[in-house]
């Protein structure tokens, strides 16, 4: 389905095919496209966090860019795939904050909380975010299509429609697999009795 960003979105898949063949020009003319929406993506993953961290949006993106380009190994098959890697690229990078954060050796013993509402990332909590990746690396074991739903549409933004479209699936199926996704989460991460 042809939209107004097809050019951009052409351009953005033929330097990832080239970022993939090791292109470190393309590299360069790649990160100019997506900055602002990386940029929008760690925004808002960043958002929960408590003034004064040390990690900034515009760290998380060049840090998560860097890791992209560095392990394009795996290649990108669309803009959609791209920042769905971004994504979880930023979650891998912030989960390493948080376990850093939590270590013993920086005062451990986190306790399991539940999470009240999936519409925020909870990065101002360490634990809240540990128990988010456990939780969602369980439901990856249990069904893989919940769990790359939850990466699509929570970790990378993308609205439902744009999920279904990444996973080539429709729209009724992603909404019913989000839905299925965010009650076993919950279920998942409701605190022991």
């Amino acid at each position: 389905m042809p939209s107004e960003h097809q050019p951009e979105t052409e351009e953005v898949t033929r330097l990832l095919i080239a970022v993939e063949s090791g292109d470190q020009k393309a590299a360069e003319q790649l990160l100019p496209l997506v900055y602002q929406e990386l940029r929008d993506l760690a925004r808002a993953r960043m958002s929960n966090e408590k003034p004064g961290q040390t990690l900034t949006p515009t760290g998380l993106v060049h840090e998560a860019y860097l890791r992209l380009v560095k392990d394009s190994g795996e290649g990108f098959a669309n803009r959609a795939h791209f920042f769905a890697a971004a994504a979880q690229a930023m979650r891998r990078i912030l989960i390493e904050i948080a376990r850093r954060k939590k270590a013993v050796k920086h005062g451990g013993e986190w306790q399991r909380q539940p999470l009240t509402d999936l519409g925020n990332l909870p990065t101002d909590e360490p634990q809240e975010l540990l128990a988010l990746d456990e939780s969602l690396t369980r439901l990856e074991a249990a069904d893989e299509r919940m769990a790359t739903v939850v990466k699509l549409h929570f970790f990378a933004g993308l609205s439902l429609a744009e999920t279904a479209e990444a996973m080539q699936s429709s729209d009724r199926s992603v909404s019913r697999l989000w839905r299925a996704a965010r009650a076993w989460l919950y279920e998942d991460m409701a605190p022991l009795a």
